[in-house]
């Protein structure tokens, strides 16, 4: 079940600039340098990630996720692709890798028919829907097209005028949808894409998913932490499963996360342990997000918890988000020098796992911000070590029962959503 080659295929590597004033034309965050863990005993090798996004301004917001640098996917790879039966071995996690680490196989295969699972990002792919296609086939997912009704996408008010092409967010769109895929394989996949990725639009955008009828809506994307007075609006529909990820930065909170309104997703560090019953062990990834709003008033399915903040906590619950642990994603827009079958992480990974099991479950409408989780948190994995920072609490440090960097813990089945 373990499909992770540190080296398979080269994808290409012409760079692809986006329009002027996207957020992909902007400056981009350095490249963070870490070591990797061994992978089945091989010696610990430098490798790289970078932010697809640029940092955020004011009032708006940049993609959470993370693109591996060091490591290039493609067909020919040498091993059996999961699900589909091919030759193809893109490099990262598979749908069935992340179905089977998160009891979700045969959720999976029985469940979703009808349910639209919404993301929404900024700026235009014009390739979506065939990098869609791509990915489904190569993991013998079923088509997802506008053709047969699976796949839609719209600009934020509905309409089919796209913004501008970018090439970074297109990355992060392709992520979004792929996830979606992999573990709400019959679900529908609504692609809402806002002008920009200023909070104005993003909430226009998140409004429209809404209408349109989704039951989750996943929200890969972060800036400053914000008052739900000014921008909570759009974040604010009960009987809607509502996700946003924590961040990708560390200790430390970003909005719409430490929105009251939503379920904030943090991130972990997920591996293959034939050691353990479950045959997967996780712990909490360093670059997640946690902590406490400054500014949003702590929400009722908290009060009794101790997290440490007087205000909103974040997270809420978790999934994979280490960049070392990423996961496989088509992408075909050529930006920086990549596309093709490219490794990604970020919690960007972890928001549409999670928005995508809410709607595998089926109980949305019953979902008020991250009420139900709460409500049945036995029913997840409880993420026991690790940390992003040194605050020296439990907003920090993984351990026991609720904790700032993987919430309640990470799916374990439905049952908790």
């Amino acid at each position: 079940m373990f499909h992770r080659l540190l080296t398979a295929g080269v994808a290409a590597a012409t760079l692809a600039g986006v329009p002027a004033g996207t957020a992909g034309a902007a400056a981009h965050r350095p490249a963070s340098t870490h070591h990797a863990a061994p992978t089945s005993g091989a010696a610990v090798s430098a490798a790289r990630y970078i932010h697809v996004c640029a940092a955020p301004v004011r009032g708006a917001a940049a993609c959470d996720a993370l693109l591996r640098t060091d490591v290039r996917g493609g067909a020919g790879g040498g091993g059996k692709g999961h699900g589909g039966g091919g030759t193809a071995n893109p490099a990262g996690y598979h749908p069935a890798d992340l179905q089977a680490a998160y009891k979700l196989a045969s959720a999976a295969s029985s469940d979703g028919s009808g349910a639209t699972v919404a993301v929404v990002d900024a700026y235009d792919d014009p390739y979506a829907e065939s990098d869609l296609a791509t990915y489904r086939s190569t993991f013998g997912l079923p088509a997802c097209t506008t053709k047969n009704r699976c796949f839609t996408k719209v600009d934020q008010s509905g309409g089919t005028r796209y913004p501008a092409r970018s090439g970074s967010w297109s990355q992060e769109i392709s992520l979004d949808l792929d996830m979606v895929s992999a573990i709400c394989p019959k679900c529908n996949i609504l692609l809402v894409e806002a002008a920009s990725p200023t909070f104005a639009n993003l909430g226009a955008a998140e409004d429209t998913a809404v209408r349109l009828g989704a039951v989750a809506v996943s929200n890969s994307y972060g800036g400053s932490d914000a008052p739900d007075s000014i921008y909570g609006s759009p974040y604010d529909h009960t009987g809607v499963a509502i996700t946003a990820s924590a961040g990708d930065g560390g200790y430390g909170v970003e909005y719409p996360a430490s929105s009251d309104y939503v379920t904030a997703v943090g991130g972990t560090s997920l591996t293959q342990d034939s050691s353990s019953a479950r045959g997967w062990s996780e712990t909490a990834w360093s670059g997640t997000g946690s902590g406490c709003s400054a500014y949003n008033s702590q929400p009722s399915w908290q009060a009794s918890l101790g997290t440490g903040c007087s205000k909103r906590a974040v997270a809420d619950v978790s999934a994979d988000a280490d960049p070392y642990t990423g996961v496989s994603v088509y992408d075909s827009f050529r930006y920086q020098g990549y596309s093709g079958w490219l490794e990604f992480g970020g919690t960007s990974v972890a928001s549409p796992i999670i928005a995508s099991v809410y709607a595998l479950a089926g109980n949305t409408k019953s979902a008020d911000g991250a009420n139900l989780p709460y409500g049945n948190a036995k029913a997840l994995y409880d993420v026991l070590s690790g940390s992003n920072g040194t605050c020296g609490t439990v907003l920090c440090t993984a351990g026991t029962g609720w904790d700032g960097p993987t919430g309640l813990g990470t799916p374990d089945g439905t049952g908790a959503f």
